[in-house]
């Protein structure tokens, strides 16, 4: 009894957290984001979704530069795609495009998270279908999230489910790198690691918890993945990404886990970890060979 209270209580922090994430530090939505170019990924139910677009100085159609595309937090409640906008400016002068991604939340648009997963789907493969028009890479196409977006990121690279059918099927919407931030990887129950917990049926909505959840989709084709996790996160616990990063290795891929001890939830908005974990990020990037 004890650990369901305490259970219920973590998800109730949870959304007291992101309506404060998204409203004390600041970030308002539509977010006024400067010298991006602004493009429709993707309209449904009447609502135009965007993309912001960084690009290196100098860039031209011709080039064929690395991209990431970076997913806002907010529990697939609300949020704004503002969040990771120093993320995505930091790329430019390393010669890599960054963008930022809107999609439908529960607030705004009335969706589940399994809406939300299917427009990163759509922001992923909109972005390999215009590779020529804004000199990406098609090959080098990165995706990152923090929390339920660091959810919706690795669902790009491991869901096999939620493709928009109307679009071109032949283009993949899987990214060739993962970076995550203190992510939700498991939804579904997975023995001595995360059980179910009360109130997740009723947070992900009418699909079955496996379906949403890319720990029990990874294979030797996820991509390699980066990892920013606390060790005292309450929210997502320690352990589900322990076991995730383990399960990709096993399963021959490549992942690595920076571990923050003493860190919680979003930790990764704040200093010194802010400015620690982007530089970090670049340092994933060079060992891929996205950026010198």
């Amino acid at each position: 009894m004890k650990t369901n209270i305490r259970i219920k209580l973590i998800f109730f922090c949870l959304g007291i957290f992101f309506v404060y994430s998204a409203q004390g530090q600041g970030r308002v939505y539509p977010p006024a984001i400067q010298d991006a170019i602004v493009e429709t990924y993707k309209t449904v139910d009447g609502v135009d979704l965007k993309v912001w677009i960084f690009q290196p100085e100098g860039h031209v159609a011709t080039d064929s530069d690395p991209a990431m595309l970076f997913f806002f937090g907010g529990g697939w409640i609300n949020g704004t795609p503002g969040q990771f906008e120093r993320q995505a400016r930091v790329l430019k002068p390393r010669g890599m495009v960054g963008i930022l991604v809107d999609y439908r939340v529960a607030d705004r648009h009335d969706t589940l998270p399994e809406h939300a997963v299917e427009d990163a789907k759509s922001a992923v493969r909109w972005v390999r279908e215009h590779a020529t028009e804004y000199g990406i890479d098609t090959l080098r196409i990165g995706a990152a999230g923090g929390s339920s977006d660091g959810h919706l990121a690795a669902s790009t690279a491991t869901l096999p489910r939620f493709d928009r059918a109307s679009e071109q099927q032949s283009i993949s919407s899987v990214p060739n790198a993962l970076v995550l931030f203190n992510p939700v990887v498991i939804v579904a129950p997975v023995v001595g690691v995360w059980e179910m917990l009360d109130g997740m049926r009723g947070r992900m909505g009418r699909s079955e918890l496996v379906d949403l959840s890319p720990y029990h989709h990874v294979t030797s084709a996820t991509p390699p993945t980066l990892i920013f996790h606390g060790t005292k996160d309450l929210v997502v616990p320690y352990s589900t990404v322990l076991a995730y990063c383990d399960l990709v290795v096993k399963s021959g891929s490549e992942c690595s886990l920076d571990s923050y001890q003493g860190a919680g939830h979003a930790f990764f908005n704040s200093s010194p970890y802010h400015e620690e974990t982007i530089v970090e990020m670049q340092r994933f990037l060079e060992t891929l060979d996205w950026i010198e």
